[in-house]
């Protein structure tokens, strides 16, 4: 399978969240296994695996044709990008896009 032809839920997931969701496969949905693994508390494995929940939640509420303005408000929302530059950056998003068509 091409990387073009996974879903884009799975493509707009960092490398850490792919990483944690496959040990947490490996584990059988053990957090308390999970924890140990990586050698945190139960807490803060549970705390990452909410984190990716969220972030999962966020893209499945988007269209493939979305996944870009939802990576930003991810961004926006772990303080990684102004919401106003955001906010810009989609707005040319968009123009280009219409552009195109």
């Amino acid at each position: 399978m091409a990387v073009s032809d996974l879903p884009a839920w799975v493509t707009s997931l960092e490398e850490e969240d792919l990483h944690l969701i496959r040990r947490f496969v490996l584990a059988s949905g053990s957090l308390k296994d999970l924890a140990a693994e990586y050698g945190v508390s139960y807490p803060t494995i549970r705390a990452r695996v909410d984190a990716v929940i969220e972030r999962l939640r966020v893209l499945d509420k988007n269209s493939a044709d979305d996944v870009l303005e939802a990576r930003m408000r991810i961004l926006v929302a772990e303080g990684e990008v102004a919401p106003r530059m955001a906010k810009e950056l989609l707005r040319l998003h968009k123009e280009a896009k219409g552009a195109k068509t």
